[in-house]
């Protein structure tokens, strides 16, 4: 069996053209990735906001709820 040598430089040029063509391919992918980390880093900031807000009580929030259906 035959071994293939390559330098660094031809293989981090090959991950490169790879990793392009999987973007230019597959873009969908990358932005389902990119909306989820948009999303959670929404959802961390609003717990940091609400942890230092005041407490309501379950019915109030409910009642809100119920008004805006």
């Amino acid at each position: 069996m035959s071994s293939v040598s390559m330098s660094d430089v031809e293989i981090k040029e090959l991950f490169k053209q790879a990793f392009l063509e999987l973007l230019e391919e597959r873009r969908d992918v990358l932005y389902d990735l990119f909306a989820e980390v948009i999303e959670d880093l929404d959802l961390a900031n609003a717990i940091r906001e609400g942890e230092s807000t005041e407490a309501v009580d379950r019915a109030e929030v409910m009642q809100v709820l119920e008004g805006a259906a």
